[in-house]
Formats: structure tokens, C-alpha cells, sequence
């Protein structure tokens, strides 16, 4: 079984004892493992599926189980108060702090993928350099961010790329691009790459306002379609992407930044049929 602190989800640490105690006895089984924490085999395989929570009265003889004492039980209890809420934001900032109890180096590091992930400008920063030839100047990208985001964040992405790997110094204030691994998986990092099209998002809706039609293209179609044609449409926006990406990787000498937002979302839903 994998650390505790691998986990962004309490169900799956519930799981993993399970299938582990089940494949070293095969008679290990929900009504077993419910005698423990005081539930029955259905509420147990119910909580493993993720179809419900685990009852509040059972959280300390789960942990007594789990062998769960200390920073871990903490980790524990915040993944539960996690999947509890129904706020997002909230959802967000416990998850925040269970980070916070991992290991230091380790933190350390997956914080700072969060935030390449997350913040929307350092992706551009990586690519304005690019634009640049490699060279770095804090200041000129500033000048040249829309929205505009300030020196001192800059400066601060432009070190988070250092430190990820993404550009590598070369000297006299240049740097070459390079490919980086990113290791946050899991809920993680859906959840910072879902910040970061909530941020791309509300930049898209104030270029109406702040960017000369000339200089963009925004349009929308609202349309009335079945299963088969919703499932098609994903099929051409994804296929469409590819080919802006094969489009954009020919330009030899590109001269700007550019951010395209493609979404796709039910605004009106017929839940009876849609079942």
C-alpha cells in the first residue's frame, strides 16, 4: 500500500487496505473490515466506490485500523473535511493544507508545480521568452503581459521556471527552453489546471473590453443537439486543437503570445432524457 500522503481522497487510502488485506487473506472481506469500524458491508463497499462518506462516529476507528496516528491522522481528517464540503474554494484550501503536512522536500516541490499549473501568466512567460530568443528581462515581459501582472511576478515566474527545469540559464541574461516533468497527478493537479482555465476564462471575457477586435476573434453559437452530436462536436474541437498546435509549431520566428479558449458546456439540460 502506497503512503498516506500519496492520497488526495480518503476512499481510495480505505481501498487500498482493503484490496492489500484482501489479496494476503482471501477471507478478508466489507463485513469484515465494517465489524472493525462499526458499519455494515454495504455502507463499506458504498464509502470504497465513493457513493458516500464515511460516518464521522467511525473516523477513529478507522484510523485505529489504518494505523493512523499523528501528522498522518491529521492528513486523514483533512481529506475527509475535503470531500465533505460542496464549496470548490473551500474544497481547494484544505487540500492546500494537507499538503502542507508531506514531506518538506517534497512539498516543496509540488507546490511550485501547482503554480506553474495554476497561474496562467508563467506559461506565457515561457513562451514570451521564446518570442525573446531566449533572452530574460523581467521588466519588458511586464510591459508586455495583457492583462499586466507586475515586475515582481515576473521575476517570481521566471525563477519557478528555473527551478521546474523549464528554461535553463546559458549566460548574460539568456536562457534556452527545455521539456520538464511535471509529477503532480491525480485530483492535484485537476484542480490547479481547472484554476488555471477559471483564470484564462475571466482574461478571455475582459479582452472584449481591453483588446481591439482587429487583434482577436470571440464568438459563440448556442445550439440544441443530441448525445451523438454533443459527443461529435468534443470530437472536432479536440481534432481542431491538434491542428492549431501543428499550425502554431511551424512558425520559425513567432512575434506574439496568443491564448484560445475552446469550451463546450450544457446550458440547458433535460435531465429525464439526458439519463
Amino acid at each position: 500500500m502506497a503512503s498516506i500522503y500519496d492520497y488526495t481522497d480518503y476512499r481510495d487510502i480505505i481501498r487500498d487496505f482493503y484490496l492489500e488485506k484482501k489479496q494476503n487473506n482471501c477471507k478478508y472481506s466489507y463485513s469484515v473490515l465494517g465489524m472493525a469500524i462499526g458499519l455494515d458491508a454495504s455502507h463499506v463497499f458504498c464509502i470504497v466506490e465513493k457513493k458516500r462518506n464515511l460516518p464521522v462516529r467511525c473516523v477513529p476507528a478507522v484510523k485505529k485500523v489504518l494505523g493512523l496516528t499523528g501528522r498522518a491522522s491529521q492528513y486523514f481528517d483533512l481529506l475527509l473535511a475535503a470531500s465533505r464540503t460542496k464549496s470548490e474554494k473551500t474544497r481547494t484550501e484544505i487540500l492546500e493544507k494537507a499538503i502542507l503536512l508531506r514531506d518538506i522536500k517534497r512539498h516543496y516541490l509540488e507546490a511550485k508545480e501547482q503554480k506553474y499549473l495554476s497561474d496562467w501568466w508563467t506559461p506565457v512567460i515561457r513562451a514570451l521568452i521564446e518570442v525573446n530568443q531566449g533572452r530574460v528581462n523581467a521588466k519588458e515581459i511586464a510591459d508586455t503581459l495583457e492583462p499586466p501582472i507586475g515586475e515582481d511576478k515576473v521575476q517570481e515566474s521566471i525563477d519557478l521556471l528555473k527551478d521546474l527545469g523549464f528554461i535553463q540559464p546559458l549566460g548574460n541574461d539568456r536562457v534556452r527552453l527545455s521539456d520538464a516533468h511535471i509529477t503532480i497527478t491525480g485530483e492535484e493537479r485537476a484542480q490547479a489546471i481547472r484554476q488555471f482555465q477559471a483564470n484564462v476564462m475571466q482574461i478571455g471575457a475582459r479582452s472584449l473590453n481591453t483588446i481591439d477586435p482587429a487583434d482577436r476573434d470571440i464568438s459563440t453559437l448556442t445550439m440544441a443537439v443530441d448525445q451523438k452530436g454533443f459527443e461529435d462536436i468534443k470530437s472536432m474541437i479536440q481534432e481542431f486543437r491538434k491542428e492549431v498546435q501543428i499550425r502554431a509549431d511551424k512558425c520559425g520566428k513567432p512575434t506574439r503570445v496568443l491564448q484560445m479558449n475552446l469550451a463546450l458546456f450544457p446550458v440547458a439540460i433535460n435531465k429525464k432524457r439526458a439519463k
